[in-house]
């Protein structure tokens, strides 16, 4: 039962990076949601770049449905687990650049919490 609701959790990770992905190609406004001050969405070097972070989220997010496709819930579990890094590190940078604290606890934090929670179920499975 717990291993079912962390791989139904874990899907939904994924799917909403993709989500995140898939939104900053198409909308490079939304950006702004990560938390830095003064995102220069209507630069072209910058989309460049966004488009890069899109790309990557994109790709994090198809591992995670094909580790829930092939892999046991325990390797599921580490992958999840070095993930964790990713929001940890989201939160860093944006704490560094002077962004609003609901962003690096609200969204970076908050993620990173739901992932290590995530993680350990799995990794208890």
């Amino acid at each position: 039962m717990l291993t079912n609701v962390a791989t139904v959790l874990a899907g939904l990770i994924g799917a909403g990076i993709i989500f995140i992905g898939v939104r900053a190609f198409r909308t490079p406004r939304a950006a702004v949601d990560f938390g830095i001050p003064g995102t220069p969405t209507e630069d072209r070097t910058f989309q460049a770049w966004l488009t890069v972070k899109a790309v990557r989220d994109i790709a994090s997010g198809l591992f995670v449905f094909i580790l829930l496709a092939g892999a046991t819930p325990h390797v599921l579990g580490w992958f999840m687990l070095a993930a964790t890094g990713i929001p940890v590190g989201d939160a860093l940078i944006v704490l560094r650049s002077n962004g609003p604290r609901t962003a690096v606890y609200g969204i970076h934090g908050a993620t990173a919490v739901v992932m290590l929670a995530v993680s350990v179920l799995l990794l208890l499975a």
